[in-house]
This record gives structure tokens, sequence and C-alpha cells, in this order.
């Protein structure tokens, strides 16, 4: 059980003191009945409404987006894809999880769970991010076999094995268990090879949901979460 007010700002819509004075205000109901008490003691199971719309007051959201080219993975600046949240899917605290360059597009993950944001991106939890990437040149045998012994740059920055396989001419698919920065780039980059279109296409076994548009967002389900 938690307080009415408390409850009430996980929609992020309004501030504590816009919530006291609705409440006084006979504004607030619970479960179809006025209230004027903002430190009622209620679940996240009671359906609370304002002005009779019933608000999303669930304390943390996980949102699905199909992020366009031209957009920074920030929760500030100039273009950054927390713009791209429409204002019911909206929480304060959104953030995305993990990033992809500005130039990246595809699936991307926004909430404003840290706990999910950690379990999602520790390298020691080795979860699969699959990528499509448009390339200079074909993929050849030689560099499948680069990629599934993992690649160390010249800096001496290591990559873990990476399962790579062709996906028609001057196309590959990537599988990394990594999310270091550039990193397909730089794996590319290190067979002589140059990426010259990038996409995510999914986390675990959570893929980009097809209906979705560039720059458009869904809200995850929990059967959609459990995919990942």
């Amino acid at each position: 059980m938690t307080r009415l007010d408390a409850l009430i700002s996980n929609s992020g819509a309004y501030s504590r003191s816009e919530i006291k004075i609705m409440v006084k205000k006979g504004r607030v109901s619970v479960n179809g009945q006025t209230v004027k008490d903002y430190s009622l003691k209620v679940s996240e199971n009671d359906v609370i409404s304002v002005d009779g719309k019933i608000l999303d007051t669930e304390k943390f959201v996980y949102i699905m987006l199909n992020k366009p080219a031209g957009y920074i993975s920030a929760t500030e600046g100039e273009k950054n894809v927390i713009e791209l949240v429409p204002s019911e899917m909206y929480r304060k605290g959104l953030f995305p999880v993990g990033r992809l360059d500005k130039d990246t597009e595809g699936l991307l993950l926004i909430t404003n769970d840290g706990d999910f944001s950690h379990e999602l991106m520790s390298p020691n939890k080795n979860v699969v991010k699959t990528y499509r990437a448009e390339l200079e040149r074909s993929v050849t045998e030689s560099d499948i076999e680069k990629f599934k012994n993992g690649i160390v740059m010249r800096d001496g920055t290591e990559f873990k094995p990476a399962v790579l396989r062709p996906d028609g001419e001057k196309a590959a698919v990537v599988e990394i268990s990594e999310g270091k920065y550039h990193q397909v780039k730089l794996m590319f980059a290190a067979t002589d090879n140059k990426v010259t279109y990038l996409e995510r296409l999914a986390i675990g076994g959570l893929a980009l949901d097809p209906s979705l548009n560039r720059g458009e967002c869904l809200r995850m389900s929990k059967e959609m979460l459990e995919k990942i």
C-alpha cells in the first residue's frame, strides 16, 4: 500500500503540490469514489482517475522505440531519443537502455527502471544483440572465422566472439554479446570492411516490432519483456 499522492505522482503528469490541490477539490476518484484525502492508502490495483480520466500509475515503464537516424541516445541535447516518446508514455527519469550511434537505426529500449537496464546491459549477462549491416563488400568465410574467434584491435581493445552470417550481397547479420562503443563498425573495420548502414533487429529474444515505423514507440507488455 502507498499514499494516493505518491501513486498519482508515478504518472509523471502532476507535481505533488498539484495533486494535493486536485484531491482537495474533489477532482480525484479511487475505484469510482471521489476522495478528499491525499494521504489515503491505496494499492497499484486500485483505479485512480483525475477529472474522470483513468491514470496510468505504474511506477516503471518499458518502451520499445524504432530509432531513426539523426537522434542521439541521450536524455537531453539536440534531437535526443526521449523527444520521440509520446506524452501518454512519458515518465520522469526516462533514459535509453544502452545506446545506438546517431546514424544507427532500429530497436532501442527506453525505461525509468535502472535495475532493468543494468541487468540488460551488464557484460556478464551475455544478452545477445542482433544487427543487420550493409557493407562496402560482401562477407567472406575468412571474415566469419575472425568474428567467431573474437577480434583484438590494434589499440588492444578486445571484442568477444560474435556470430556473422551473410544476408544478401554486401550485407550481413551480426550477433554480439557486448555493447562496446562502435563495436560492430570496429569489428568490420578489423576485416578491412566498412559499414554503410546499421540497424539493430533484436535484443535477446525480443525483436523489433514490424508494425513500428521509424520514430514510433510502443509500451511493452510483460510478455515482450519476458522474451529478452
